[in-house]
């Protein structure tokens, strides 16, 4: 018998990016465990502070690759909300496409993660084949795969808009992906090897998903309800129907079965997104450049990440200039919860089981302001 720590990062060969973290074992069994993030620091949030709202924004974009469009429509919903600026009906549709494919390519990378974990390398690699349509999209619309730059305060960038000759190149690859995702998902669900390794492995109850305030997929694989989209806070969505998915599982299966049935329910969200945009009774307006930027107290906006719920809350000054930045992103909470179920499993569980949260680790490591800052602007506002 062996009793004793093993340490793990802030490298690890099945992790995307740099954490560290330690196992406390008898045997191979996990006693207790701590999970230190950090690595990444780039202060962005103080980065934030006192520049102008549009570079600000523009900033928050370059938080992370594979979220970056919802940090930079949540950074922009803000401001349109506090100074009440009106956005075209055609520009908030193309705001929701980018969105949907950028939960498509997420959620299939996390695919990919959790079959290189579990030691299936061809089909991790087959997720990203299936993923590359996807790719493609994006660089038809906004010239760029990582960050398209696609919101902007009143609307989209022109460059950003779909014509009615890119709808019809999108939905041949849009029905490629569903074609090869629809496959992968029906070998999660049934393949016996596969199961053997999810199910009923890093068990997340409901009361435990509550405590953490795990959100997003990994609360809705606990059956808890927690998609922004349908709660009214991103009232983009209420034009589209679409589903919840929810598992009572509470295990590793569930939390990856919820994204894979999301996925489907995403394609729904942008066929419909692109019913409305061909429909010739649709305003061609996709910018609203007649507005005024209003001094603001700082005010909180919510959206549904791709693992969860964001939270987004700045004010501007009478000089148009970020004041009190703060962001939380989804795995700041979901990794609490991922640190408090690795105990009583096998050490060769444990980044799975952290890996089926999604973290994003460089989105959860910024660099809040020091607390003596705020009594140097707080007269601003």
């Amino acid at each position: 018998m062996y009793e004793g720590e093993i340490a793990i990062g802030p490298v690890h060969s099945t992790m995307l990016e740099p954490h560290r973290l330690r196992l406390f074992i008898d045997d191979e069994i996990i006693k207790d465990a701590e999970l230190t993030i950090g690595v990444n620091h780039r202060g962005i949030e103080r980065l934030m502070e006192g520049l102008p709202v549009e570079k600000a924004c523009i900033l928050t974009e370059k938080i992370c690759g594979i979220c970056s469009h919802i940090h930079l429509w949540s950074s922009v919903r803000l401001t349109e909300i506090a100074s009440k600026i009106y956005v075209p009906e055609r520009a908030q549709h193309i705001r929701v496409i980018i969105e949907e494919l950028e939960r498509l390519h997420s959620h299939t990378l996390l695919f990919g993660h959790a079959f290189e974990i579990l030691g299936h390398e061809t089909m991790s690699m087959r997720c990203f084949m299936t993923r590359e349509p996807v790719m493609q999209i994006f660089f038809e619309i906004s010239g760029s795969r990582v960050h398209y730059s696609c919101p902007i305060i009143g609307g989209i960038r022109p460059r950003c808009d779909i014509t009615e000759e890119q709808c019809r190149k999108i939905l041949p690859k849009l029905d490629e992906y569903e074609e090869n995702i629809s496959a992968i998902i029906d070998r999660v669900l049934n393949d016996p090897l596969l199961v053997s390794r999810m199910k009923d492995v890093g068990v997340l109850d409901r009361k435990t998903a509550a405590k953490f305030h795990a959100v997003g997929p990994t609360a809705r694989g606990s059956n808890v309800k927690s998609d922004m989209r349908k709660m009214g806070w991103v009232p983009e969505y209420d034009v589209y129907e679409f589903d919840e998915i929810l598992f009572d599982g509470c295990d590793v299966l569930s939390r990856i079965a919820v994204r894979g049935f999301e996925i489907l329910e995403s394609i729904k969200i942008i066929r419909q997104a692109i019913g409305f945009l061909t429909d010739k009774s649709l305003s061609p307006e996709i910018y609203n450049s007649n507005y005024e930027l209003e001094e603001f107290k700082p005010i909180e906006c919510y959206t549904e990440a791709q693992r969860g719920q964001q939270y987004y809350s700045y004010g501007v000054d009478a000089d148009g200039r970020v004041r009190h930045a703060r962001i939380r992103t989804p795995t700041a909470t979901n990794l609490g919860a991922m640190e408090e179920i690795v105990r009583g499993y096998h050490v060769s569980d444990a980044e799975l089981i952290i890996a089926s949260c999604d973290p994003c680790f460089t989105c959860t490591d910024r660099l809040s302001i020091l607390k003596e800052d705020y009594n140097t602007y707080s007269k601003k506002i």
